[in-house]
């Protein structure tokens, strides 16, 4: 891994994280093009701190509407800790279930069945990544067609709701539940877009398209901590595993590497959100349900000619 590799997958992460279109799917598609392996420990770390630096231009770009929205009152900051306590403890149950199905059941026996085979040794299959694309394509086109249809109706509830909108502006506790429970299910996999499977979700719950998009946001800078911190432990492992076979992992140049593709991405990120901000918000969300078929036709492509 190249530091040139490592500025050119920051810039695809950050340009693709404020899209609806999995970032993880386009890292990972990157390092497999470039001949890297999405799966090893350093690619599994890297993709975090991408997410890390990312992380860190959502605070930047959305702190003024959260601090207007969840932080204005402190009845406001209650009920928005509540949401995210709720749907983060629920992302958590489904994840860790799902991870723990796939690890010891289905893919068991592609992953050799053996004690130690790990979710992530999935994350560099294509043949796993298009069909994922595929499904979160299906649901954000489905929110936007529904979007569309309700675009009168949505703006006349708004104008009403005005009067009597309350003051966190966040989403209901079914809807955070519902966010959260999808968000678990994306967790095991490239290509299922969280960000497009949440705010899809809270669209289809009832949540207007800014609701969603807000709290979906707010629960990516809370879970991103504790997924660098996993995968900074599973790097440790794999260090002190390889070391112990005589081929050991110069640790110190990963870590340097995914610092360096935070910052980057940081910068990436931020120019994508004030450059695409105002676009996400037109009515426009089928299109990138529309993209995202596009992308697993394109990915499952990849894979048949041997990527």
């Amino acid at each position: 891994m190249s530091i040139y590799q490592v500025i050119l997958l920051a810039i695809v992460q950050g340009l693709a994280e404020l899209l609806p279109v999995s970032s993880s799917a386009h890292v990972v598609v990157a390092e497999k093009l470039m001949g890297l392996d999405p799966s090893s420990p350093q690619m599994t770390l890297l993709l975090a701190m991408l997410h890390s630096g990312t992380m860190f231009a959502v605070i930047a770009y959305f702190w003024k509407q959260w601090k207007q929205t969840y932080f204005a009152t402190a009845d406001a900051f209650k009920r928005f800790a509540i949401r995210v306590v709720y749907a983060t403890a629920l992302t958590g149950i489904v994840g860790e279930a799902l991870k723990m199905l796939i690890e010891k059941t289905a893919f068991g026996s592609q992953l050799g069945g053996a004690p130690k085979a790990e979710i992530e040794d999935l994350f560099g299959r294509l043949d796993l990544i298009a069909p994922a694309l595929a499904c979160a394509g299906i649901l954000i086109l489905l929110a936007g067609l529904r979007e569309q249809r309700l675009a009168a109706a949505e703006a006349a509830e708004a104008a009403a709701a005005s009067l009597t909108r309350r003051p966190t502006g966040s989403v209901t506790m079914r809807q955070a539940g519902w966010i959260g429970f999808v968000q678990g299910l994306a967790l095991p996999f490239r290509g299922f877009s969280r960000s497009g499977s949440t705010i899809s979700t809270g669209m289809l719950a009832g949540a207007t398209k800014e609701r969603a998009e807000r709290f979906s946001f707010a629960l990516a800078v809370v879970l991103t901590p504790p997924v660098v911190a996993q995968e900074s432990m599973r790097l440790l492992k794999a260090t002190h595993a390889a070391a112990a076979t005589g081929a050991p992992i110069d640790l110190h140049g990963t870590v340097v590497f995914s610092l360096l593709g935070a910052v980057f991405s940081f910068f990436a990120g931020l120019v994508a959100l004030k450059w695409l901000s105002n676009w996400l918000e037109n009515g426009r969300w089928y299109l990138f349900g529309i993209y995202c078929l596009v992308a697993s036709c394109v990915v499952f492509y990849l894979h048949h000619i041997g990527y």
